[in-house]
């Protein structure tokens, strides 16, 4: 039986699902967490606030009879969950769901992967800033040495999982990263992703001049090597993707600053706590576990969700100026899951 085409007020479809799993992480990145927020005392969510696995397995049955085909699992850092791979094998038996990734720090991947993989997960996306260890624990800001991190990329291949790198780039705090990652990464055969820096919450200091473009970043790489355009895979993929010419290698690019992609946003995102938000750039969410707690049944669920999705009309990143950067609010990347 064919699902249904779910669509926003500007023709968008719901394809796409973020579920973070915990606020926790055990970096303190700059642009993420900033040790002066998310100090000793900051107050992150008790057990009993974060949905339980029965929940988020509720949730995503829903949304994929509503067309979601690919789940991601985000964080905080999604490995300090409990018990996670328990929680993988249960979505992996969803009929419907095409592709369960994960998005972590990798610090803790080299000892789960295995597992991870035997759960069913089939991709994981290692956010990684920097090669050189001085600047990837400047960026990281919590004494951890990018060595262990590489070792745990290396076991998490040897386990089977699709891994791509993504890297967060800020003008003058690891810029000149660019080149020594794309070496290493095209060397592995390990895809790379170059992000731009981005405005999602209110504490990471986000200015226009801190931005590196994806055509500077462009230019970087063209002065050593030829870069071949690739096609999207599918609609609302989010990088603009390219080949190595003498390699199979990829190499991407993540322009949510220069060029946007609104209009082919495809991603609905549930936070922890079970707030439903429909954009990375959101002040406020719906409640979803609230609805869960209170005895709705799916089918009552399954319409909050729609009519939420229906009256969406985000697209801030194409309305983004740096005043209304910094009067918006919006919570924080750590509490939504980038």
């Amino acid at each position: 039986m064919p699902r249904p085409m779910i669509t926003d007020k500007f023709g968008r479809r719901l394809q796409d699902l973020r579920i973070s799993v915990i606020d926790r992480c055990n970096f303190r990145c700059r642009y993420c967490m900033p040790r002066e927020v998310f100090g000793s005392d900051y107050a992150f969510m008790s057990k009993d606030e974060l949905l339980q696995f029965d929940e988020i397995e509720r949730i995503t049955k829903i949304f994929v009879a509503l067309g979601v085909k690919k789940l991601r699992l985000t964080g905080g850092e999604p490995l300090l969950r409990k018990d996670l791979p328990d929680l993988i094998s249960r979505l992996a038996r969803i009929p419907g769901l095409e592709d369960i990734a994960l998005t972590t720090n990798a610090s803790l991947l080299g000892k789960m992967a295995t597992d991870l993989k035997e759960a069913g997960l089939q991709r994981v996306n290692v956010s990684l800033d920097a090669l050189d260890d001085q600047t990837f624990m400047s960026v990281n800001d919590s004494g951890f040495s990018v060595h262990p991190i590489i070792e745990n990329i290396y076991q998490a291949t040897e386990a089977g999982l699709d891994i791509k790198i993504n890297m967060v780039v800020k003008k003058g705090l690891n810029d000149h990263q660019i080149l020594p990652m794309a070496r290493f990464f095209k060397e592995l055969g390990i895809t790379l992703r170059f992000i731009e820096f981005m405005d999602v919450g209110q504490t990471n200091g986000w200015n226009f001049e801190h931005v590196m473009t994806k055509k500077d970043m462009y230019q970087q790489l063209s002065k050593q090597y030829e870069l071949i355009p690739v096609e999207p895979a599918y609609f609302g993929e989010v990088a603009q993707r390219y080949r190595y010419r003498d390699s199979s290698t990829e190499v991407g690019f993540i322009t949510s600053v220069s060029e946007t992609f609104c209009s082919s946003c495809t991603r609905a995102r549930v936070a922890a706590d079970g707030h439903f938000f429909t954009c990375l750039f959101a002040g406020e969410g719906m409640n979803l576990k609230d609805f869960l707690r209170s005895g709705f049944t799916d089918d009552e669920l399954r319409d909050v969700i729609i009519d939420r999705w229906q009256k969406r009309d985000d697209r801030y990143s194409e309305l983004r100026t740096e005043e209304t950067a910094k009067r918006s609010s919006k919570i924080e990347m750590s509490y939504i899951g980038g």
